[in-house]
C-alpha cells in the first residue's frame, strides 16, 4: 500500500481529499440498480479509457481550488476502490472503517484499513476506530457531516444500518440523524443529500421515506432546503464536492445551478457519466480528510490563540 503525497503540515491550510485512480475500475458485478455488467462488457476498452480521463478532469478541478489530494494505489479485482467515499467516516482526525454490506466490497475493507494507517503515520489521521462485527456503515457514502449544524446525517437502508447511528456518534461525539432511504437508485446518503458550507441542504425528497423527510425539514429550515428535481437526481446533482465557495459536479440543471449561483456559489461541471453507470460521482470518488467539529475547530483555534510562555518566548538568548 503507499499513499503519495507531500507529508501533512501541524494544520492543513487547504481542503484535503483521498481520492484512488480508476486504473481497475469496471462494472464487473451488479449491486444497484445502476451497474450493469453486460453493457459494460459490451464498450469496456472505451468506457475505461473515458473513466480515465473523467477522473483525472476531477482529480485537476479539486486541486485547481486550491484543495490537496492524496493517492492511494488501485488494486486489481478491486474495481470500486475508486470510490474512497465509502472507506470510512473521518472527522476531527478520526477515522472509523467502513463495514460493507455485499461481499463484492469486503476486501476493500483491509486496503483502506492499510490506507488509513499510512495516513496516521504521515500526521494527517489521530486514530482509527472499528465498528461492532455485526454494524454495517459504507463510509461517508452514507454518513455525511453537516458543517453548519454539526451533526451527522445517516442514511440508512439500503447499504448502512440504522444501529450505526449510536456507535458513530459516540466515537465522533456528535449527534447522528438517521435518514431512512426508500428508493433503491438512490441507495447511499450521497446520492441523494448534499449539505452545503453556508447551511443549505440539497436533497431529493424522492429518495427519502417520509420518516426522513420530517427529520430533514426539522432540522432544516424551509428557506434552507434545496429540492432536487427528479431529472437533477438522476444526474447525481446531489453527488458533489464542495470546496471553498465551489461546488463541484458532473451536471445540474439551470434551474439548480440559478439556486446554488444566488447563494455565492461558484458551480464547476466537469462530466462524470463514465462513474454513474456503477452508481457514483464526484462526491463518491472523493473522501473529505479535514473535516472539524465546531467544538473541535474552536479548541484548536484557542490553543493557537494561547500567548506564549515567557520562557519559550526568550528560548535562544
Amino acid at each position: 500500500m503507499n499513499i503519495h503525497a507531500t507529508r501533512a503540515q501541524a494544520k492543513p491550510p487547504q481542503p484535503r481529499f483521498l481520492m484512488c485512480p480508476p486504473r481497475f475500475f469496471a462494472v464487473s458485478y451488479s449491486i444497484n440498480p445502476w451497474m450493469n455488467p453486460a453493457d459494460w462488457a459490451g464498450s469496456a476498452e472505451n468506457l475505461h479509457r473515458q473513466a480515465e480521463l473523467q477522473w483525472n478532469s476531477l482529480r485537476r478541478v479539486i486541486k485547481g481550488l486550491g484543495a490537496e489530494v492524496d493517492t492511494l494505489d488501485p488494486m486489481p479485482g478491486l474495481p470500486d476502490l475508486v470510490f474512497t467515499a465509502n472507506a470510512a467516516v473521518v472527522l476531527n482526525g478520526k477515522a472509523v472503517l467502513a463495514r460493507f454490506r455485499h461481499g463484492e466490497r469486503r476486501d476493500e475493507e483491509p486496503v483502506f484499513d492499510a490506507a488509513f494507517q499510512t495516513l496516521q503515520v504521515r500526521g494527517l489521521i489521530d486514530e482509527i476506530i472499528e465498528l461492532p462485527q455485526d454494524v454495517t456503515l459504507e463510509g461517508a457514502g452514507d454518513c455525511i457531516y453537516d458543517t453548519r449544524r454539526d451533526l451527522l446525517w445517516l442514511g440508512c437502508g439500503f447499504r448502512s444500518g440504522a444501529a450505526a447511528a449510536e456507535p458513530i456518534a459516540e466515537a465522533l461525539g456528535l449527534r447522528c440523524v438517521p435518514l431512512p432511504l426508500a428508493d433503491p437508485r438512490f441507495y447511499h446518503l450521497d446520492t441523494a443529500l448534499c449539505a452545503l458550507p453556508c447551511g443549505g441542504v440539497i436533497y431529493y425528497p424522492g429518495a427519502f421515506t417520509p420518516a426522513a423527510l420530517a427529520a430533514i425539514h426539522e432540522h432544516v429550515a424551509p428557506g434552507d432546503r434545496i429540492e432536487l428535481s427528479q431529472a437533477d437526481a438522476a444526474r447525481f446533482a446531489a453527488n458533489a464536492v464542495c470546496v471553498g465557495r465551489a461546488i463541484v459536479l458532473s451536471n445540474c440543471g439551470h434551474g439548480l445551478r440559478a439556486k446554488l449561483e444566488r447563494r455565492g456559489y461558484a458551480v464547476v461541471e466537469t462530466p462524470l457519466d463514465i462513474f454513474q453507470k456503477s452508481g457514483g460521482s464526484a462526491c463518491c470518488l472523493t473522501l473529505r480528510l479535514d473535516h472539524r467539529s465546531a467544538a473541535a475547530a474552536g479548541a484548536a483555534e484557542a490553543i493557537e490563540a494561547e500567548p506564549m510562555p515567557a520562557k519559550v518566548a526568550v528560548a535562544g538568548r
